[in-house]
């Protein structure tokens, strides 16, 4: 089954790193139009430049706009809302921006997909949401937790939405892998703190979870995939072997270890062989939207540090291939 053949889809925040490589996913899918929605004219000058295919729409638009999201919802069949600020550092220091984006944003993607009768919207989330430090996990949660209560919302329309939770990317804009690839010509590499753990994906692990998950969702899950952990010191020595490490401590709102989930959603989360579904505590919720999967143990958390997949520093040029 492909969910998106003949399909409208919408991806807000589509000119980012996720954005434009489900888009060149989705592409390849049988989809009748693709929209780009993002507010950087031109990232999308960029990318009209790149992608030459008749069935992509380019709207200027910011999701703190609801306005604009009810015209640019018009006719759509899928949400891919992957709009935020996302970087920790510029989200503490302009806090009030995070949450018009993150929580506000996340408001006006609801509504104009219910009132637009959207079919499926899928939201993506952090594994920074999860137990949050910082004020971006602090917006991402609110985000999750707005978008899984959405489907008590939607009354007798036909809108349904659900919530992809995964850890760092291998090359998105903004990671630690483009930054540690500019500055290894200086001979060394800054690492926060030794000990520190990270959850790792690929751009097309990523893009391929999302549509998996179009398929499966009923509406209110929080999709978490199994994926491995690495320690951010075995990435500097994978990417720059040659170069020494300095020891420059944790930064604000930085966690030792990520998590994606902790005791307490666990008690309602249920385990498949490549994927953990975080399910909603709703009255119409029925456990047969879980068959087959598995009551995970009293206790029992998903952290960085205590998975049980790990990549070693040979695993890391295997694994992220490509973006070295």
């Amino acid at each position: 089954m492909n969910v998106l053949k003949n399909k409208t889809v919408l991806v807000t925040g589509g000119t980012g790193s996720f954005g434009k490589k489900f888009i060149q996913k989705a592409l390849t899918l049988g989809v009748k139009k693709i929209i780009v929605f993002s507010r950087d004219e031109l990232k999308q000058y960029e990318m009209k430049q790149e992608f030459h295919d008749e069935r992509i729409r380019f709207f200027i638009g910011d999701v703190r706009d609801k306005d604009r999201l009810y015209r640019a919802f018009d006719g759509v069949d899928i949400v891919i809302h992957a709009a935020a600020m996302k970087h920790v550092d510029a989200c503490e220091y302009n806090p009030f921006e995070a949450v018009k984006t993150n929580i506000h944003g996340a408001q006006n993607v609801i509504e104009a997909a219910i009132d637009c009768k959207v079919e499926k919207v899928i939201a993506l989330s952090t594994d920074k949401a999860c137990s949050p430090v910082n004020l971006y996990g602090a917006t991402k949660l609110a985000s999750d937790k707005l978008f899984v209560s959405a489907n008590a919302y939607v009354g007798d329309k036909k809108t349904s939405f659900s919530v992809v939770r995964y850890g760092n990317v291998a090359g998105s804009r903004g990671s630690v892998v483009p930054f540690f690839k500019k500055i290894k010509v200086t001979g060394t590499l800054p690492i926060t703190d030794e000990r520190m753990t990270r959850f790792w994906i690929t751009l097309d692990q990523g893009v391929q979870f999302v549509l998996d998950n179009l398929e499966r969702m009923h509406g209110g899950e929080i999709f978490v995939p199994k994926i491995p952990s690495m320690r951010v010191i075995d990435l500097a020595k994978a990417i720059a072997p040659e170069c020494e490490i300095e020891i420059v401590g944790i930064r604000p709102g930085e966690k030792l270890h990520e998590a994606m989930i902790m005791e307490d959603d666990a008690r309602h989360t249920v385990e498949f062989d490549t994927y953990y579904v975080i399910q909603p505590e709703f009255p119409w919720w029925s456990k047969k939207f879980a068959e087959g999967g598995k009551v995970l143990s009293e206790g029992f958390a998903y952290t960085s540090d205590k998975n049980m997949d790990w990549l070693t520093v040979e695993e890391l040029y295997e694994f992220a291939e490509g973006q070295f």
